[in-house]
């Protein structure tokens, strides 16, 4: 049996960013995730490893390097595989390019949340930073929002203006601290390692989307912006003892695990906004399951033709 190989733009053609969130939101209502993941550092490099088995829907294994000096080469800075298994035989059933996987699943992520957790009034979007994440979170907001208007902020103002020249309107913003208090919905997409978002900045009624930690060393919101926010995650499994967002003021007593409301596991009226005037802060933790929700969509809409 021939086993197909999904490439980055002819999969890419076949999605819809509010589908995936549909299928999340399906994945979700299976039973939980088995999860295994495993980091290998060298300095600032990272292999990271992670399976994921979910009862009726299957199997996957994502392989990622990331190397923030690649760009200095001209490379990506993030790199890997994705491999799809059967559920029932465990037979290979797809190689999903990596990138399509990684950039549908973290905005994807993201936008789940964000459908629950924003104002549906939402109508100034903030990204903060401008590589690659960035840009996919342009196109999955707008998917959800499409009335808003987009502003970016990167800490080198060219690679900004960058991303902002190929989506006309997109502004660009010099002042970090001015930029969130404006904003409706703030997404932060950096490699940050100390927090460039502060708590103070933030306005009743806000949504912070929180992307780029995915180190115990990482983070980028502080501990104000914790605590005046209702927080949600995509999985306490993968973010609360695993990701420096939260895992350093936990361990640090500033922030409780169970001061977490909720989780894509838990019933969705739980994941939910409460009032117009609350702040909501989603920590994006981008698990194998996630992974493996997101590859499986793609088979489905590569087969579908």
């Amino acid at each position: 049996m021939s086993v197909p190989v999904i490439p980055f733009e002819a999969g890419e053609a076949r999605l819809d960013w509010l589908a995936l969130c549909d299928a999340f939101e399906a994945g979700h209502r299976l039973p939980r995730a088995e999860i295994a993941d495993s980091f290998l550092y060298r300095g600032a490099d990272t292999l990271l490893s992670r399976a994921a088995w979910i009862d009726g829907l299957g199997l996957a294994v994502k392989s990622a390097t990331i190397f923030p000096g690649n760009g200095e080469w001209g490379l990506p800075s993030v790199n890997g595989g994705v491999s799809l298994y059967a559920d029932d035989t465990g037979v290979l059933e797809a190689i999903v390019d990596f990138h399509l996987v990684t950039k549908w699943k973290t905005a994807g992520d993201s936008l789940t949340a964000a459908r629950r957790l924003a104002r549906p009034d939402a109508r100034e979007i903030l990204i903060v930073g401008a590589g690659t994440v960035a840009r996919s979170l342009r196109e999955a907001y707008a998917a959800a929002f499409p009335g808003a208007r987009f502003t970016v902020w990167n800490r080198a103002r060219a690679r900004a203006e960058a991303l902002a020249a190929d989506f006309p309107g997109m502004a660009v913003a010099d002042d970090l601290e001015a930029a969130v208090r404006g904003a409706d919905i703030v997404a932060s997409a950096t490699m940050a390692t100390t927090p460039l978002i502060r708590g103070d900045w933030l306005r009743p009624g806000q949504h912070l989307d929180l992307i780029g930690a995915f180190r115990p060393d990482m983070r980028e919101a502080d501990d104000a912006a914790l605590a005046r926010a209702r927080v949600f995650v995509d999985s306490r499994d993968t973010t609360i003892g695993h990701i420096g967002e939260l895992k350093i003021p936990v361990e640090a007593g500033t922030f409780r695990a169970e001061d977490v409301v909720a989780d894509y596991y838990d019933p969705p009226e739980t994941f939910r906004r409460a009032t117009d005037d609350e702040i909501t802060l989603f920590k994006n933790g981008g698990g194998a399951h996630l992974d493996l929700m997101c590859a499986r969509y793609i088979l489905e809409r590569w087969q579908a033709g």
